[in-house]
């Protein structure tokens, strides 16, 4: 469904679980074995696609928010030559998210910020029109959310993030605290606070803003600014 605030922003919100097809490679984080990069994979289905583009291509606002299940950045989670992926993401469907960015640059969609859960740990992202090549042109950021309780109180940070931020130099946070993504939203920029918590297991533990970061509008990437209470 697509829903509109003014000129302001657009969500165009998707379904990645019921129209996709199987994922690659045996399902969860594989080595690379070739079957994600076949060109007729599809995360979104062919016309949820076309409807997800088309509105892109339509869209009058602002900020055009894709709200979505699973992470759509690149994350290689193997060190080195070696690649490892979450096929369940859309790591398992490549071509389908070369489509998506291809299209948005193509309608240049000047400020697409797509929404994401799934892994139970925060993440933020730029989007990169080639995830291979680092110095490629950034075309939106990627906002991922932690759970609320799920994986108990955490840490600061997954034991794989430094080595997933070393392989994916687009990955420009990751935490594995518990919490939410409160984003605020104007016509000149977007400012997204990662708000966690020390222990969930607390009753009236407080929440703090872990990180914050901001997009300007026309001007796609992540900013890491001071955090607010």
């Amino acid at each position: 469904r697509r829903l509109r605030w003014g000129r302001l922003a657009t969500f165009h919100m998707l379904d990645t679980r019921q129209y996709r097809t199987d994922q690659a490679c045996g399902d969860g984080v594989q080595l690379s074995c070739g079957d994600e990069e076949q060109a007729e994979r599809t995360i979104t289905g062919p016309e949820q696609e076309r409807w997800l583009l088309d509105g892109l291509g339509r869209s009058e606002a602002t900020w055009d928010v894709i709200g979505q299940q699973v992470f759509f950045a690149q994350s290689d989670y193997a060190e080195g030559p070696v690649e490892a992926y979450n096929m369940d993401a859309w790591d398992g469907y490549r071509a389908s998210r070369d489509r998506i960015l291809a299209g948005i640059a193509e309608r240049g969609v000047q400020n697409p910020v797509v929404l994401t859960g799934d892994v139970h740990t925060h993440w933020a992202n730029d989007l990169k029109a080639d995830f291979r090549d680092p110095g490629s042109q950034t075309v939106g950021v990627e906002l991922v959310t932690s759970s609320i309780t799920s994986g108990g109180d955490g840490s600061d940070a997954p034991s794989y993030a430094p080595a997933v931020q070393r392989e994916n130099p687009h990955v420009k946070f990751a935490s594995n605290r518990r919490g939410y993504v409160r984003a605020r939203v104007t016509a000149r920029e977007l400012r997204a606070d990662f708000r966690s918590l020390e222990r969930v297991s607390q009753p009236d533990a407080p929440a703090y803003t872990q990180a914050s970061f901001t997009v300007t509008a026309g001007r796609p990437g992540l900013e890491q600014v001071a955090p607010r209470a």
